[in-house]
């Protein structure tokens, strides 16, 4: 009987542990672990094999108590604590999985995760995960029958579902919300056009977007991630023209999310005065200038010039941001986390809303001196608030590749990412049989159009 640890019990496991439940293949015992024993026993009591537990990952005699017991470890944490489990899993000398960015400190365990043999498998979700994944795939593909890279554009959204969409804005928060508030900060985004570095600082980021097709689910926008340069060792692509990874939202998002960047509304750097009491009215009156005779809204209106028959003022209306009944409620609030209080009392998923995941992915290559691009694209459509398709593109490859593991199905070892076949095609291939997959068209190079970034 393996067993198997999950530490963490947030929006993404639910499908996690559903599938380690019905899998057929090896006889487990799941141990759920989570600060919060109610949030861990809601997601695994129904499970026979499941049971719940109160953890505090600082808690370090009981994390380790906890750990010594693992066949494996799945770190379902927040990105900032994954190390807290990774040390105590090499002291004891236990295989880690986890769905998070490979960060310095992780990286800097590969030599010793190496030389006791291990395997600290990261970025096993789904950005990142099934799109290192779906990528490699292709990418090996061509380079196998001798292509040359061109192009290599990636992107990847967690939206609303089309029958789910019920706001101006096409969006509601699917994971993390305070991710989303503070996305594109820290640094300017940086990929490479046709041989040519590019860099969009913050304060432009939400202003230059690219506009894609997705078949049978229309028409979305694409900004760029923040670095997209850290793929090209990763991929194998040091010397590709074109390499280009980003975030996809429904067209007209960014303009009007742009806002709030514009205000200072996404700041996250210093805390605000009375943020306890304050309204949302006085919220927004913060950052606008002072005068005796304009009200919020028309001084918002011209400090941005939007006009009152603006598309993007009915958003902000939508999102009762001039109220001055409604309360921020927080003590010493950051603006950023005043902002997602106000954002999640609107696009918070209901009980009976469904959400989507869209990845597209271009290859543009030079193949016996043809050039062509693969257009390659994966949407999943949740079933509900709790299964959704966030929890399922997460957690499904994180259930699969933990299988592989105890197996022994794979032989890598190191701190590392699913970018290696034995790993990429059998996942690839099972996700399959859960409705997620890729379907691939391809024509003639396009390259790079100098009038597609708005």
């Amino acid at each position: 009987m393996e067993n198997i640890i999950i530490i963490g019990a947030g929006k993404s496991t639910s499908w996690l542990i559903k599938y380690l439940n019905e899998q057929n293949e090896l006889p487990v015992n799941i141990t759920v672990s989570d600060r919060s024993l109610e949030v861990a026993e809601q997601l695994s009591l129904q499970y026979e094999s499941c049971k719940a537990l109160s953890l505090d990952v600082f808690d370090k005699p009981a994390l380790k108590k906890l750990i010594k017991e693992a066949s494996i470890v799945i770190s379902m944490l927040p990105a900032r604590f994954h190390m807290e489990v990774a040390r105590t899993c090499l002291e004891l000398e236990k295989n880690m999985v986890t769905a998070s960015y490979v960060s310095e400190e992780m990286d800097q365990l590969d030599d010793d995760v190496t030389t006791k043999g291990l395997t600290f498998l990261n970025e096993i979700g789904v950005d990142p995960g099934i799109d290192h994944m779906s990528a490699m795939q292709v990418l090996d593909r061509i380079r196998s029958k001798g292509g040359r890279m061109l192009l290599f554009e990636s992107f990847t959204g967690g939206l609303v579902a089309p029958e789910s969409d019920d706001n101006l804005w096409n969006y509601k928060f699917t994971w993390n919300p305070r991710n989303v508030v503070v996305a594109g900060q820290g640094g300017a985004a940086e990929f490479i056009q046709e041989g040519q570095h590019k860099y969009i600082p913050y304060q432009r980021l939400f202003r230059r977007t690219e506009f894609l097709q997705i078949p049978n689910y229309g028409r979305f926008e694409g900004l760029a991630n923040r670095n997209s340069l850290a793929y090209r060792s990763i991929y194998g692509l040091e010397d590709i023209p074109t390499l280009y990874r980003g975030t996809l939202r429904r067209v007209g998002f960014s303009k009007a999310w742009n806002v709030f960047v514009q205000l200072g509304m996404t700041d996250d750097t210093y805390t605000m005065q009375d943020t306890e009491q304050m309204s949302y009215r006085a919220f927004v009156n913060s950052f606008l200038p002072y005068s005796p005779t304009d009200s919020v809204e028309l001084k918002l209106r011209l400090s941005l010039k939007i006009d009152q028959d603006d598309l993007i003022w009915d958003k902000l209306l939508e999102l009762d941001l001039f109220n001055a009944e409604k309360t921020i409620g927080i003590k010493n609030a950051t603006p950023a986390q005043a902002l997602q209080k106000i954002l999640e009392e609107k696009w918070t998923l209901q009980p009976e809303d469904k959400d989507m995941i869209v990845m597209y992915h271009k290859f543009g290559y030079e193949l016996n001196g043809v050039k062509s691009q693969i257009d390659s694209t994966m949407v999943s459509i949740g079933a509900d608030q709790t299964y959704t398709a966030m929890a399922k593109t997460v957690g499904l490859p994180l259930g699969i590749a933990t299988l592989m593991l105890l197996k022994g199905e794979i032989s890598t070892k190191g701190v590392i990412r699913p970018i290696y076949p034995e790993i990429y095609n059998p996942i690839l291939k099972t996700l399959e049989q859960y409705s997620i997959r890729f379907k691939e068209t391809e024509r003639e190079y396009i390259g790079y159009n100098p009038d597609k970034l708005s």
